[in-house]
């Protein structure tokens, strides 16, 4: 497993020109399961140099282009590696995650590579948790969208969640839902499916029960475009991740 540190230059990306470290921090039981990934990938509030590989997550060295000072630093730690998200996904959520997630911790609960296509066992993962929670989908066309919420997922009878929820969609760069106060129809928590989003019996964001299918339409909660390659969708892969 490789032990160096990455760095890469980049200019004005994080919101008031924080620099931003990464640690991936693996589980001791998965150490023997990957030959090789990211420990920490530090960057800093100076010029762009090099180039950044998104299909790979790598990135190049080069600390000769220091233009200014560093900023104060801070760290995202990643407890397990994602399938769905790279680098700079993960940069361009975290631009629009609320300030108090500023320094937190991503650990991913469930997912449907390693735990089976079952809602009810995502709900099981996330039984007596309190944290925020990202859903990352992608579809069988390979479009990579999902939803925020400031609320762990569960079962209730009615609809859950904070003006502070969204949902997101990535085209040609991120596209952020946010609340229109409109409603408060942030989340729906049933055995036979999750939805996030309502109003005219809409949903922007639905997935079935056994999280094979989905649907995105326009909902008045948060005035989306649709989130998927289609309005109908099967769901190639999904993680939910735990931000603490």
């Amino acid at each position: 497993m490789f032990k160096s540190f990455y760095k890469q230059s980049l200019a004005n990306l994080f919101r008031e020109d924080r620099a931003v470290s990464y640690r991936l921090d693996r589980r001791e039981e998965d150490e023997d399961e990957f030959d090789e990934d990211f420990h920490i990938v530090e960057m800093a509030d100076m010029e762009l140099a090099g180039s950044l590989d998104s299909s790979t997550c790598s990135w190049d060295s080069d600390e000769s282009s220091l233009g200014r000072s560093r900023a104060a630093s801070f760290e995202i730690t990643l407890t397990d590696q994602s399938r769905l998200l790279c680098i700079d996904h993960i940069e361009e959520i975290y631009r629009e995650l609320p300030v108090v997630l500023t320094d937190c911790t991503w650990s991913l609960v469930y997912s449907t590579y390693s735990h089976g296509s079952s809602l009810g066992t995502l709900y099981r993962k996330m039984a007596k948790m309190d944290c925020c929670t990202l859903v990352v989908i992608r579809d069988s066309h390979g479009q990579v969208f999902g939803a925020f919420s400031m609320s762990p997922l569960r079962v209730s009878s009615s609809t859950y969640g904070t003006g502070q929820s969204f949902l997101f969609s990535f085209t040609a760069c991120l596209q952020v839902y946010r609340w229109t106060l409109a409603n408060s129809y942030f989340i729906s928590g049933k055995k036979e499916f999750l939805a996030f989003g309502g109003g005219g019996g809409r949903f922007g964001l639905w997935l079935c029960g056994g999280l094979i299918r989905g649907r995105s339409q326009r909902c008045e909660t948060f005035d989306n475009d649709v989130l998927s390659s289609a309005e109908d969708f099967f769901i190639d892969e999904l993680e939910v991740w735990a931000l603490t």
